[in-house]
């Protein structure tokens, strides 16, 4: 039986979502719960590795006890409940072919960045989104939304990729991105068919840039067209990235 895990956590408090010895991640708890409940070694594969303090809304992942075991699937959310920590939640599950991969057989994943854009810290916001001091208007942020528009389609995103990373591959479809001021945060809401290193706290950098004036709208297709990372702006920090979604094929 392999099932299909839709999870959300908040990562601040991990490693990231990737097992690593001697450190908490969210596989290492998964892995922990799904034994006691199957009563068996289970595999346990994800559809993404997020780093260190991002969170999820969305996150997939697979679940594959060793023993063959069956429980149904309606009942999985409310078992897991009872086994995991409360920053991690398993909010629905489905039965899935064995070989199916949450991982290569995604054909769409979509990230939310979330900035307070307030000189004043919230509390309650900690670790959960990036705060931003400079002043952004309404007209800024129209700038980032219209700005936004130019990382939609087919590019070599190579501007917009960590430096050091090995991956010679860039290209890749971004199929929106959207900018709007949302319940006190600036939201940058972005799907692709696949995402570089860093590649949407990078975006969320550059367009905060022209948020605040310091680059206009349209030099974002020169900045895609350089290949050249330094002509993008900082990598916002983890804390404000949230992977909201994964889409399957049929």
């Amino acid at each position: 039986m392999n099932y299909l895990l839709t999870i959300a956590f908040d990562g601040k408090d991990f490693c990231g979502w990737q097992f690593q010895p001697g450190a908490r991640s969210v596989q290492g708890v998964i892995t922990e719960a799904s034994a006691a409940l199957f009563k068996c070694k289970c595999l346990i594969t994800g559809c993404s590795r997020t780093d260190s303090g991002v969170h999820a809304l969305g996150f997939k992942c697979t679940v594959k006890p060793e023993n063959g075991a069956s429980i149904p699937t309606d009942r999985l959310p409310l078992a897991y409940s009872s086994l995991l920590p409360s920053d991690v939640s398993v909010l629905s599950a489905e039965i899935v072919a064995d070989d199916f991969h949450p991982r290569y057989t995604a054909i769409t994943k979509e990230y939310e960045y979330r900035i307070l854009n307030s000189p004043i810290n919230d509390p309650f916001l900690v670790g959960r989104v990036y705060r931003f001091p400079t002043p952004i208007s309404d007209e800024g942020v129209e700038r980032m939304h219209r700005a936004a528009q130019y990382i939609c389609g087919t590019h070599d995103f190579a501007s917009f990729m960590a430096s050091g990373s090995k991956i010679t591959d860039c290209v890749r479809t971004v199929k929106f991105c959207n900018v709007e001021r949302r319940n006190g945060c600036i939201c940058i809401n972005v799907a692709a068919d696949g995402f570089l290193y860093n590649m949407v706290r990078i975006i969320a950098g550059t367009l905060l840039e022209v948020g605040r004036g310091a680059m206009p709208p349209e030099e974002i297709e020169a900045v895609i067209n350089s290949h050249d990372r330094t002509r993008a702006g900082s990598t916002a920090p983890a804390c404000g990235l949230y992977l909201k979604n994964v889409i399957y094929g049929e």
